[in-house]
């Protein structure tokens, strides 16, 4: 349990990430744009990269969106299912899909290194059936 000093901290942060957090969507839906997708398919990964970034991100800790790549495997194998009614095979699948190319966007924009990106899709891929399985049971 938090002290309120420390809880005022955690929201302090929380508050500043949220500033960043609402410049990068911004960005990303631009370059979304940029990279030719439909105004549909923008809207659901910044919604899903918004949810990611500023709720499940934000949870328990005030960790940066910079920092959340390697976090995917907590998000989509556990928290996501246990937390977001609306979990499925399909809003797995698209959530990934929207944070390979959130932290794509990362790396094009230098906030992340090719690493990062890198174990993100390994992640994704050497995971995603125990992913499904797991929104399954």
């Amino acid at each position: 349990m938090m002290s309120s000093d420390e809880y005022k901290k955690y929201e302090r942060a929380c508050a500043k990430i949220k500033e960043v957090n609402a410049k990068l969507l911004a960005s990303f839906e631009q370059w979304l744009l940029a990279k030719g997708l439909g105004k549909k398919s923008i809207t659901e990964h910044v919604k899903n990269a918004d949810f990611y970034i500023n709720t499940f991100l934000l949870y328990d800790e005030a960790i940066p969106a910079k920092e959340g790549a390697w976090r995917i495997s907590s998000f989509l194998g556990d928290w996501f299912i246990r937390k977001a009614l609306w979990s499925s095979r399909t809003s797995i699948k698209e959530n990934a899909a929207s944070l390979k190319k959130f932290y794509t966007f990362m790396l094009e924009k230098g906030e992340i290194d090719a690493d990062d990106l890198q174990e993100l899709k390994e992640a994704i891929k050497e995971e995603m059936d125990e992913w499904l399985e797991a929104v399954d049971r």
